[in-house]
């Protein structure tokens, strides 16, 4: 498994584990300590993908065009397991 998926796995958890687990106690349970915790990791985790998703376009393995669409992925709980699945699909295809 490459570093790049395996940084958008890590991403997709940091970010489902401080929308879904972490804000709530915050907000509902007034215990702020896993924000405090998880969300600096998921920042790091945010950015590290986002540098990697611009280093594969920089390296030419994928066009701007699917760059930009891999960090706006980057956004939403899940997107960077789906735009690896894309494009593992958009590879698999056979070129005429």
């Amino acid at each position: 498994m490459s570093f790049f998926r395996v940084s958008g796995i890590l991403e997709t958890i940091s970010t489902i584990s401080l929308f879904f687990i972490a804000m709530p106690l915050k907000y509902i349970g007034g215990n702020e300590i896993l924000v405090k915790i998880i969300g600096p990791i998921h920042g790091g985790l945010f950015i590290l993908y986002i540098v990697l998703v611009w280093w594969e376009q920089r390296q030419g393995r994928m066009d701007m065009n699917t760059a930009i669409k891999g960090m706006i992925a980057a956004i939403p709980p899940g997107g960077p397991i789906w735009f690896e699945r894309k494009l593992a699909r958009k590879e698999a295809e056979p070129s005429i």
